[in-house]
């Protein structure tokens, strides 16, 4: 196959190309349903990318790749498996499709939160509802003497 292609989003403006030589796949029997090509034919694919030295990224999007996807990882290796069609050729392209999705949403920048303030309504219910568990615990209380 060919160098892997991701196109431009946010994080990678210019899109990424990932050289033929860095991607890894590995070929195996996939389970399940297939009738007699099935014991015969390897057609799951095993397609692994080591981030850690991949010429595709730059440095800051390493480091920020390497961090959104790190319960992914075995060590820096990113490995995507593809066994849901009989034919490898077909699941050659389903594991390229899928490490270009994962590759593309990871180098996207993380969500920024604007810090905002509660209403003037939000306050105000707060503080009934404050109001209203303080009167029921102070029924709940031994009655004074006076």
């Amino acid at each position: 196959m060919d160098d892997l292609h991701i196109v431009p989003g946010p994080g990678i403006p210019r899109g990424l190309r990932v050289p033929e030589g860095e991607l890894v796949e590995q070929f195996s029997r996939a389970s399940g349903p297939g009738g007699q090509g099935v014991d015969t034919t390897d057609s799951k694919v095993q397609l692994s990318l080591d981030l850690g030295t991949t010429t595709a990224l730059s440095e800051p999007q390493r480091q920020h790749v390497l961090g959104r996807l790190a319960t992914r990882l075995s060590g820096t290796v990113l490995t995507i498996s593809a066994s849901e069609h009989r034919s490898q050729r077909r699941n050659r392209t389903a594991a390229r499709r899928r490490l270009a999705a994962l590759l593309r949403e990871a180098a996207a920048p993380d969500p920024v939160r604007r810090p905002t303030r509660p209403t003037r309504g939000s306050r105000r219910r707060r503080l009934d509802a404050k109001r209203r568990r303080s009167e029921t615990k102070s029924f709940r209380r031994r009655p004074t003497t006076d």
